[in-house]
This record gives C-alpha cells, sequence and structure tokens, in this order.
C-alpha cells in the first residue's frame, strides 16, 4: 500500500494494490478534477513532484510530449509504484454530495433534434431525490455491469426532476433502444453525480463557455445556474454542431443572450454549405473562440464536448495566454462495447 500527499493542501491518503489514484483518493473522499475516467480527455492531469507510476489499465493518451516532460500524471489511470507528492487541483465543492444508485422513471420524452432525444426522469416512489451541482453526469446501469454516462442539463429542481440529452449513436444499441423503445413510465437504475465539472463562484473574470454538439447540456446548466445567481460577469456562449438542426436549443440560448445585456450566443456550424443555408458562422467552434479572443489570459473557459474538441481547445486557449487552472473541461466518448460494435460495423460495411 503506497500513499498520496497532496501538496498544495498536505491532505494524504492510502491507495490499495492495483488502485488508481482518483479511485483512491474518491474512496477517502477527496474530490480531485476527472471526466472521462478513461485516459482520454485530460481532466485529471496533475503534477508529480516525486515518486513512480504506472499505467496497467489504459495508456495515457492525454498525455503529450510537453506534459511528460513536465512529470504530468493522469490520475485516473495512474497507479502508485512508489508513494507520491502531486500538485493536483481540488474540487472541494462536490465532496459533501454522496453519489448513489437509484430507480428513476421517464416522466417525459421529446425529441430535441433528429438524432437528439430528451428526457426528464424522476425519482421513483419511495427514492429521495438526487443531489447534484449544475455540470454534473450520472450513469445509467445496465445488465453485466455497464454503464452509460449522461450530462445532467439542467440545475437541481425541488422536484427532482433530471433532464438528459441523449444523441443517438448507430452502432449503440441503448441509445437505439432510447430512441426507439423507451417510453414514458419506464423505469431506469442510475448512479450520480459524478464529474467535477462545475460551477467556480471564486471569481470575477469573464466567461467564455464552448460546448460541441449535446455537450452543450452541462453548458447549459452551468451557465442557468450563473443566470440564477444574477451574475454580472460578461458571458460568451459557442455552441458548435455540424448542421444548423444539431443547434436543437438555439432558440433558448438566444433567449439568454436577449434577456440578459452580458449574454452573448454564438451558433458555429462546421459545414460550410450548412452554414451558407442556414445564414449562419461557419468554422470550427475552437477557432471561432480564438478569433474572437486572440488573448484568453483574462478568462475562465469552460468547455464540454467529444474528444477531439476538447483536445484542441485545450491546447490552444493555453497557447493564448489562458492559465490552466482557469480551463474546465468536460469530456465524453463512445463506451468501449459501443466503440467495438461501431468499428465491427464499419468494417462490416467496408468489406460488403
Amino acid at each position: 500500500m503506497f500513499t498520496v500527499t497532496l501538496h498544495t493542501s498536505g491532505r494524504r491518503f492510502d491507495v490499495l494494490p492495483g488502485e488508481t489514484v482518483l479511485e483512491a483518493a474518491q474512496r477517502a473522499g477527496i474530490a480531485l478534477p476527472y471526466s472521462c475516467r478513461a485516459g482520454v480527455c485530460g481532466s485529471c492531469k496533475a503534477a508529480l513532484i516525486e515518486g513512480r507510476c504506472e499505467y496497467p489499465r489504459n495508456p495515457p493518451t492525454a498525455l503529450d510530449v510537453h506534459d511528460r516532460a513536465r512529470h504530468a500524471v493522469l490520475l485516473c489511470q495512474a497507479v502508485p509504484a512508489t508513494d507520491l507528492l502531486v500538485e493536483a487541483r481540488e474540487v472541494t465543492s462536490v465532496e459533501d454530495i454522496a453519489r448513489r444508485q437509484l430507480d428513476v422513471q421517464v416522466s417525459r420524452k421529446w425529441q430535441l433534434a433528429p438524432d437528439v432525444i430528451g428526457l426528464h426522469l424522476q425519482p421513483a416512489r419511495g427514492e429521495p431525490r438526487l443531489n447534484w451541482l449544475p455540470g454534473q453526469y450520472l450513469d445509467v446501469l445496465l445488465d453485466e455491469g455497464r454503464r452509460r454516462p449522461f450530462s445532467i442539463a439542467n440545475v437541481p429542481q425541488p422536484d427532482g426532476v433530471i433532464e438528459l440529452h441523449v444523441r443517438h449513436v448507430a452502432g449503440g444499441g441503448f441509445t437505439s433502444w432510447v430512441s426507439d423503445v423507451l417510453k414514458e413510465g419506464d423505469t431506469l437504475r442510475i448512479e450520480g453525480p459524478l464529474g467535477t465539472f462545475v460551477p467556480r463562484e471564486d471569481s470575477e473574470r469573464p466567461i467564455v463557455f464552448m460546448a460541441g454538439g449535446t455537450g452543450f447540456a452541462p453548458v447549459k446548466a452551468i451557465l442557468e445556474h450563473f443566470l440564477t445567481l444574477g451574475t454580472r460577469r460578461s458571458i460568451d456562449v459557442y455552441w458548435g454542431a455540424r448542421s444548423a438542426a444539431d443547434l436543437y436549443l438555439r432558440a433558448q440560448a438566444e433567449q439568454w443572450a436577449a434577456g440578459a445585456s452580458n449574454v452573448r450566443f454564438h451558433a458555429v456550424v462546421s459545414d460550410p454549405e450548412q452554414a451558407g443555408m442556414a445564414g449562419m458562422r461557419a468554422g470550427l467552434v475552437h477557432e471561432a473562440v480564438l478569433d474572437d479572443h486572440p488573448d484568453l489570459s483574462g478568462f475562465d473557459v469552460y468547455m464540454s464536448g467529444p474528444p477531439a474538441m476538447i483536445d484542441a481547445g485545450r491546447k490552444l486557449f493555453v497557447d493564448a495566454g489562458l492559465a490552466e487552472d482557469r480551463l474546465y473541461y468536460d469530456s465524453f466518448d463512445y463506451a468501449p462495447d459501443v466503440l467495438a460494435q461501431i468499428l465491427a460495423g464499419r468494417a462490416g460495411i467496408n468489406e460488403a
């Protein structure tokens, strides 16, 4: 058994054999940043000051040459091989919220976009409502230990309603089931809250939100939280998608901007033809952010979306002067079994 010491706070916790630093911290009730838990997104990146760790599960693909030169580690995959001294951000705001499992019923199901379903989930009879912070996510629990993560798209409600935005993935059995079979009144088993993509309220700096696709869900929740607080901070919301139809809550985002003088909404469509037909800004969403804000040194940035978008923003925004400790992000990817199904399907198509 090895011990991890957090350099800034001095907090210490033990790590069991084969356990990752993140798992051990969570077991000790210490909240360290994380998102994908697969070594892909880099949310849990920290600086290793002393000691040595190994990666027996997944390679730390989110660490580039520059990260490795600075002795960075990924806490979600790092298994200590010695005692460790680590410089890591702590997200104390989530530490007092217990993670638990509960049954929920589908109280509403509706079409947000051609391939996106909206769901409202309510605690089943006898279940206390789930507590969470805006921006966190939950896992839908399936058979054989499988899980499907979904960001919670709303702030906590008195009646316990949870809003999800579920994109149908070709080759994804669960999202196909949600689209075609799941109906109002059905019951799901969930676990949450999860994640550390939550509002940081100890700042008065202007904010840039950047979302890709259904990564808009947690951005929506965090932004609604700040608006409810009556923040006066300058806020720019960038939402990128392949087509105008994929910006499924564009009208609501435009209402935020119309109703608050400090909020601006920027819709960005990556397909030039689609953008031209819709009269919208064309290009990649992170490029739009940098075009408008070439110097990000005075900002806080929240971003949520697919790994490629997160990876591009993570590197380029820091190059534009953004301090890494003011870059908060939530990355999502396919579950391993879904990815295997998708690749198998593509192989079949290629063979045909």
